[in-house]
């Protein structure tokens, strides 16, 4: 190689390789933040980074959106049809998107990641010369819908074997816990023969460290000393309403006085064009009241980062309520702002939560969850023993350094590769 060859070479290295995304909704989420922060990890160092997403609304997105370079196609095509078909219009729209960014785009990359929808892969592999595909399966979405009905099992069938079939193109799958990993290998049996890798989501923290909080005066009037806060879509697959059982359970094991203290916020991601988010949320505002606990709640809807900072600055410790959740970003957001976690006992909190010790790992029922919010109420020290715990926990194992560097790999090895084998690159 000439001194000149070396040079471009070493320039080429110290590059990075051109790394596209492509997400179906680049909205607010624990899959969006994954995808955000990769994005925002890989280009440290020095790769060139591109989302590609057919719905991006400036408005309703995490604020480091703005620092990226975010493209959009196919946002004319429906995200259902009469409020039916999510499933099959999300994977048109994907394989619209991909057809557009290899055919229309003009532009050049050298790796793709996907993650959610993988119908849009065998279109990636159509490019001039086949470039790697990696594709992280946050959990399979053929475990996220009921079949409540033969004619949804029928319209189910063919999109399910689809995801099955096209997850096996990818060149490298990786996973976001090892609970994920046991649900793929149970779901996607023609795949048996592939071991995802585990790629823990971090956490950047650079949002908690230097955004300034809002006075949480201005979300929660009048202000309480026994604050407890739940963040999470409002989606009824979330079981936000264990969250306010749970609570009406609390008032049978306080004092009047402690329960006048005592105040929840919901605050979660709220998009008016998504039906579900407008049904449940008016769900839940009727459960409040049925309960007679309205008084005692907030409900904060699309919350900036500023008044997300604030609350997890003043609560006393942070109600997670889905159960099997593939991994769940919140339980460490709020571990590293030293709030304790109260999470179900199933999915990802059991690889991110320690029970006992960062937070209460505990069955879906109102009951074990009030006892371990009336342990808060009773003895205050304990969210300042359990914060700090929590926080050197992220620290330690799902920190932005980890993941990045690990990331990285992948991507290097990906674009470094002439062949693609189905997954499993050696770091």
């Amino acid at each position: 190689m000439t001194a000149a060859g070396a040079k471009l070479a070493e320039s080429e290295q110290r590059r990075g390789p051109s790394v596209f995304f492509l997400h179906p909704d680049l909205g607010i989420g624990g899959a969006e933040r994954l995808v955000v922060d990769a994005a925002l990890a890989l280009r440290t160092r020095g790769c060139r980074v591109q989302i590609w997403t057919p719905r991006y609304d400036p408005t309703r997105c995490f604020s480091e959106t703005r620092q990226l370079d975010v493209r959009t196609a196919g946002t004319w095509l429906p995200r259902s049809i009469l409020g039916k078909g999510h499933a099959l219009c999300a994977t048109l729209r994907m394989l619209w998107l991909a057809l557009y960014l290899l055919l229309l785009s003009g532009e050049e990359f050298d790796v793709f990641i996907c993650d959610q929808v993988s119908a849009c892969i065998p279109v990636l592999r159509l490019a001039r010369t086949h470039k790697k595909i990696l594709f992280y399966c946050h959990f399979p979405d053929q475990l996220l819908t009921e079949r409540e009905s033969f004619i949804k099992r029928i319209y189910r069938a063919p999109l399910d074997w689809l995801e099955e079939y096209t997850t096996g193109m990818a060149d490298c799958i990786l996973v976001n816990s090892c609970f994920t990993a046991n649900i793929f290998k149970e779901t996607f049996k023609s795949l048996s023969h592939i071991n995802p890798d585990v790629l823990y989501p971090s956490l950047n923290v650079s949002m908690f460290d230097t955004v300034i909080p809002e006075d949480v005066a201005n979300i929660v009037p009048n202000r309480k000393r026994f604050l407890f806060l739940s963040i999470n879509r409002y989606e009824r697959k979330k079981n936000l309403i264990l969250a306010l059982k749970a609570l009406h359970d609390l008032r049978g094991k306080l004092d009047a006085w402690e329960w006048k203290e005592v105040h929840l916020v919901l605050a979660g991601g709220y998009d008016e064009a998504v039906q579900e988010n407008v049904e449940h949320y008016g769900e839940l505002k009727a459960v409040a009241t049925k309960l007679a606990i309205d008084d005692q709640i907030t409900f904060l809807r699309s919350f900036s980062d500023a008044q997300k900072i604030a609350l997890l600055s003043n609560c006393m410790c942070v109600l997670y309520t889905p159960s099997n959740e593939h991994f769940g970003i919140v339980p460490l957001e709020a571990m590293y702002m030293r709030c304790p976690v109260i999470a179900v006992n199933s999915g990802g909190p059991l690889e991110s939560v320690v029970n006992n010790e960062t937070g209460f790992l505990c069955d879906p029922l109102p009951a074990t969850f009030s006892e371990a919010m009336e342990k808060f109420v009773k003895d205050p020290a304990l969210k300042k023993t359990m914060g700090a715990a929590g926080r050197t926990r992220v620290l330690e194992k799902f920190s932005s350094k980890a993941f990045t560097e690990k990331l990285y790999q992948y991507v290097h090895s990906l674009a470094q590769q002439n062949k693609a084998p189905l997954c499993g690159i050696a770091l």
